[in-house]
């Protein structure tokens, strides 16, 4: 199945972010995938003297959770510059008319609609490998597709000098998009702290994209991603990785929802 506009030539006016509605204290923005494509391309004829960069944030109700356990992750969450709605559950609560804006799609989306205004990419994560073997199939799927940079990082936090080079290397480079591929909330974290210092237009945290466009993880099929059963085709794949994470994490989402809705508790936007 295509992704809007695929295949066709389109114009990116700037746009303004959208307003953003409330799920658990977590501001997530009223987008469809069409429309975060737009905004994040629209980035892509930036000049020298810009913003420092602008950091994406693709949540589901994992990073909901993990918002709702770690005040400063929510921060985060709430000061970036888009927070999509990855996860039906959070498409669901969200106002009439917006769609999921999941990861793996929206790279996809970027990447095609990215090329008319040559907009340039920089691949960040995954394990080792993976980065590279995620730039080979998009520039084969997208002709002309300009991909300036791969890296693997380490696991864990990067040192002084790693950061440099980092830094030295995204200067040098200068990509407009860099795609970030640590898992929630490692990504989210990592984009915060990296932004304002990197010659880039935005940062977007895709996670598990990295995996499944590389072909090293099956993707569910369509029908569990529009009815908000991915992750139980993910549980059912990786069981004893993600079993705690989905067996703690949707009963209390539940709930915790149920209570947002019926004003039992509120749950303020920090």
């Amino acid at each position: 199945m295509g992704l809007p506009g695929e295949g066709r030539a389109l114009s990116f006016p700037r746009m303004p972010p959208p307003p953003r509605y409330n799920v658990l204290g977590v501001g997530v923005c009223a987008l469809t995938l069409a429309s975060a494509r737009d905004l994040i391309v629209s980035l892509g004829t930036r000049d020298p003297h810009s913003a420092p960069a602008r950091y994406v944030c693709v949540t589901t109700v994992h990073g909901v959770g993990e918002a709702r356990a770690d005040p400063a992750f929510r921060r985060i969450l709430n000061a970036s510059w888009l927070t999509t709605p990855d996860g039906m559950p959070l498409v669901w609560l969200g106002p009439r008319g917006i769609e999921r804006v999941y990861g793996p799609d929206l790279l996809l989306a970027v990447c095609d609609a990215g090329r008319t205004v040559g907009l340039t990419h920089y691949f960040y994560g995954g394990n080792p490998g993976v980065a590279e073997e995620l730039s080979a199939r998009l520039t084969a799927r997208f002709p002309g597709l300009a991909v300036v940079g791969t890296v693997t990082p380490p696991f864990r936090p990067l040192n002084a000098t790693e950061a440099a080079t980092l830094r030295a290397d995204v200067a040098r480079t200068r990509p407009d998009v860099i795609w970030v591929g640590l898992g929630t909330p490692k990504q989210e974290h990592f984009m915060a702290e990296f932004a304002p210092t990197l010659d880039t237009g935005v940062l977007i945290g895709i996670g598990a994209a990295f995996d499944f466009h590389s072909g090293r993880v099956r993707q569910a099929p369509r029908w569990m991603q529009r009815s908000g059963l991915e992750w139980l085709f993910r549980l059912c794949t990786e069981p004893r990785r993600l079993g705690p994470r989905y067996l703690k994490t949707n009963p209390l989402f539940v709930l915790r929802t149920f209570a947002q809705l019926t004003g039992l508790r509120r749950y303020p936007l920090d």
